[in-house]
């Protein structure tokens, strides 16, 4: 009988698909982190990985856990995983992709909005006995009628994002991506930029990119001061994008007006943060796909690669598909 080692409490659905396979789960309940050493320990025991959280797929759990037959994330976002290392060890790695567009989407829309009228912060005055005599130029928002969504990265997650801005607010879509969305420019009248012209012309600039080498950091004491200083800073995607010191200094320093963040680096953020007592900033504790719907349909995912792999079958959502080639390769040199 396989086992297989899911390391969070998941949807019941989506064990019981894989049990229904003639497998043995074996779910991991403490409400903490595994250690790396753990993690590798548990994984002596088992054929396949549903990895859900932080866990981290590098060289040194890979070369230990080389006997695995495929691991799935219950995430999009694979930048805890070395793909090079996967290929090498012939490990099938796959992701959740699609299914939580909307949901993300959501929240960064719920942040713009938030940010856009300091909706935290007056929630706060409320808790601390401050709702009291009205002044008429105190704690003024700014609207989002007409003004321009700069998105870097329109994927499927900006896609729906710019979809909403203009549906609501009539909002014009620029964008940098590596490679021009033709389906935007077509539907949204989206036009792509340079990253230099997203910086200098967003009034809001949502960020839906993947942590790579390239994007780590990209949100520095220089871009921020590229930025409008009516600009509204919007990530999602992943905190390290962010130099979250120069943020807060942009912030200070009124260099730019206002963000909303989803991630932070690190999470979870300290709670004497001072970017949590900020009248124009919005944090939320990284709650993109926290829908019951999105998750079961994460979690449904994940359990369908994980029975795909243990069949020796091809992981629909693979990130990884040239380790296939390379498993058919070496079947044809044994045979």
């Amino acid at each position: 009988m396989d086992r297989v080692l899911v390391t969070r409490k998941i949807s019941e659905n989506a064990l019981t698909l894989i049990r229904d396979q003639d497998c043995e789960v074996t779910v991991y309940t403490e409400q903490r982190d595994l250690s790396q050493h753990e993690l590798i320990s548990l994984c002596q025991n088992h054929v396949a990985l549903l990895s859900v959280g932080p866990n981290k797929i590098d060289e040194q759990f890979l070369s230990a856990c080389s006997h695995l037959k495929g691991i799935a994330l219950m995430s999009v976002g694979y930048d805890r995983v070395d793909i090079g290392a996967a290929n090498r060890y012939k490990i099938p790695i796959s992701n959740t992709p699609d299914v939580l567009s909307e949901a993300a989407a959501d929240v960064a829309f719920l942040l713009m909005l938030s940010v856009a009228r300091k909706a935290f912060y007056m929630h706060k005055t409320i808790e601390r006995g401050e709702w009291g005599f009205f002044e008429p130029t105190k704690n003024l928002g700014q609207e989002l009628y007409g003004k321009t969504l700069g998105i870097l990265g329109l994927g499927r997650i900006g896609m729906e994002m710019a979809k909403k801005a203009k549906a609501a607010y009539g909002m014009s879509i620029i964008y940098h991506n590596r490679s021009r969305n033709t389906k935007a420019e077509a539907d949204l009248g989206a036009a792509y930029v340079t990253f230099d012209e997203l910086l200098m012309k967003s009034d809001v600039l949502s960020v839906h990119v993947n942590l790579t080498d390239e994007t780590r950091g990209l949100f520095n004491e220089e871009a921020f001061k590229r930025m409008k200083p009516n600009a509204i800073f919007i990530n999602t995607a992943r905190g390290a994008i962010h130099n979250e010191a120069h943020l807060l200094t942009a912030l200070q320093n009124r260099t730019i007006w206002g963000a909303g963040l989803d991630v932070t680096n690190p999470e979870p953020m300290a709670k004497d943060n001072p970017l949590l007592q900020m009248e124009n900033v919005c944090i939320l504790p990284h709650i993109g796909s926290a829908t019951e719907e999105t998750r079961e349909k994460m979690a449904l995912m994940a359990a369908r690669n994980i029975v795909k792999a243990l069949k020796g079958e091809h992981m629909p959502q693979v990130i990884n598909p040239e380790v296939y080639h390379a498993l058919k390769s070496e079947i044809k040199s044994y045979s």
